[in-house]
């Protein structure tokens, strides 16, 4: 346990930020499933919509530092790619 003032905050910001990142690593895994959803099911408009959706929360989450820039850049990357190889 925390015995410091300074180490009592710290513990106080970590839980707080922790639920924080929780939030947005669910938000960014949730719209990345979306898009894989509509991928599956053929559905090419609601892909490119859900795509769209996606792309700025990814960037979001790397640019708050809970995924970072690479890893989020692959994903819509890859994202892209299969709906883009989906049949008109």
């Amino acid at each position: 346990m925390a015995n410091t003032k300074s180490a009592k905050k710290a513990a106080r910001q970590a839980t707080r930020r922790t639920e924080i990142n929780k939030s947005r690593t669910t938000r960014a895994s949730s719209v990345t499933r979306q898009v894989e959803e509509a991928v599956a099911a053929g559905n090419k408009e609601t892909a490119i919509a859900a795509l769209k959706a996606a792309a700025p929360i990814l960037a979001r989450t790397a640019q708050k530092g809970v995924m970072h820039k690479r890893s989020a850049s692959r994903k819509v990357s890859r994202l892209t790619a299969r709906v883009k190889a989906m049949a008109n």
